[in-house]
């Protein structure tokens, strides 16, 4: 009988180490290839975050850069509406000053005499004692000669949201007209002016002789009676030869029915210089007192007539000043108080004009 073979424990024991071993082996090698490829996907993740921080930067960027962009057209578009709109406004006005301009060439045309004079109204005129002129020839009639300096005034039309300022030093007005736009603070509210020299209209100078006559005098407020023109004459001519206060021997009596006047022509040089200081004088006719009003007799000429253009060079005129809601007076006080400051290329300012809402006219005069 056969007996049967047993294994060895031992045997069996190496074999099965020796697996788990190789097993073991290939599962740490599993573990490290999952750890690496683990740090890679993390390395890949925090790449990935990183490149969606920047997107969503730069997504942030873009946004605001358009935010802005779109601003940008809003306030560049109302710039220009505003810009277009005060344009509009102002050729509106450069047309009703051509209009003006051609109504006054039209009226200076048709002044024109057949002899050549020019009939024009004038403003309101600056006259200033010149000097008393000794004229020899007349010395006979003992004359009084007198001679005044006439300055017109000029006129410049202010329109609406103008204003006009007038500094001391003339360098600070043209240096404000060569900036051209100015931002100026009006109430917390940023407006943007132009600053632009001013043409005026035409300015006229000349010299009036006047002439008061020793021998004549002006009388007025005749009174109206039933009698004949050269009766009339005969009486006035004899109230004035009694006169007590001058007066005297009467050369001639021009007497106007209709306007009530006349002229009364002494035959002695001086007699009319006593009465011309009357203005009423007593008239007896028919046994009633009248008044007659009395004046010196003068004679008036022009010479030197001058036309010229007037430019004051320590003013300028600002335009496109907007609308506020305070009243013409705070308005001016802050343009005054922006202009005057150094750091605004100011200076110190003799006066200043503003308006609002009508149109003005601002005169000048002739620097003396």
């Amino acid at each position: 009988m056969k007996s049967m073979a047993t294994p060895d424990p031992s045997a069996t024991s190496k074999d099965e180490m020796e697996r788990l071993e190789g097993e073991l082996k290939k599962w740490k090698e599993r573990v490290e290839k999952a750890e690496k490829a683990k740090a890679h996907l993390f390395l890949c993740k925090l790449s990935a975050d990183e490149e969606c921080v920047k997107a969503e930067e730069e997504l942030i960027k873009l946004k605001d850069f358009q935010e802005k962009e779109h601003k940008n057209i809003i306030m560049s578009r109302d710039t220009h509406e505003r810009e277009l709109h005060a344009l509009i406004e102002e050729n509106a006005e450069l047309k009703r000053e051509i209009e003006k301009l051609k109504e006054d060439l039209a009226k200076c045309s048709s002044g024109l005499s057949r002899h050549g004079q020019i009939k024009k109204n004038v403003a309101e005129m600056k006259m200033k004692f010149s000097h008393m002129e000794e004229m020899k020839n007349d010395y006979a009639d003992m004359n009084t000669h007198c001679v005044f300096g006439v300055t017109i005034k000029l006129p410049f039309r202010l329109n609406q949201n103008q204003a006009l300022l007038t500094f001391e030093d003339e360098e600070v007005a043209q240096r404000l007209v060569k900036m051209g736009k100015h931002a100026v603070n009006l109430d917390s509210k940023i407006a943007d002016v132009r600053v632009k020299p001013f043409t005026l209209e035409m300015g006229v100078k000349f010299e009036l002789h006047v002439t008061i006559s020793g021998k004549k005098i002006n009388v007025s407020e005749v009174p109206e009676l039933s009698i004949p023109e050269d009766w009339m004459r005969d009486k006035l001519e004899l109230n004035f030869y009694k006169s007590e206060e001058g007066g005297g021997e009467v050369e001639n009596v021009n007497y106007d029915k209709q306007s009530r006047t006349a002229v009364i022509t002494f035959l002695r040089p001086g007699a009319a210089n006593g009465l011309a200081r009357c203005t009423k004088y007593p008239f007896f006719v028919n046994g009633r007192c009248y008044r007659l009003s009395v004046s010196p007799n003068t004679d008036v000429h022009l010479e030197k007539f001058q036309l010229y253009c007037g430019i004051s060079k320590k003013t300028i005129l600002l335009k496109r000043i907007e609308e506020m809601e305070d009243d013409e007076e705070s308005v001016q006080d802050m343009i005054e108080i922006h202009f005057q400051k150094p750091s605004n290329s100011g200076g110190e300012i003799e006066k200043i004009k503003y308006v609002s809402k009508e149109v003005t006219w601002v005169w000048f005069e002739e620097d003396t």
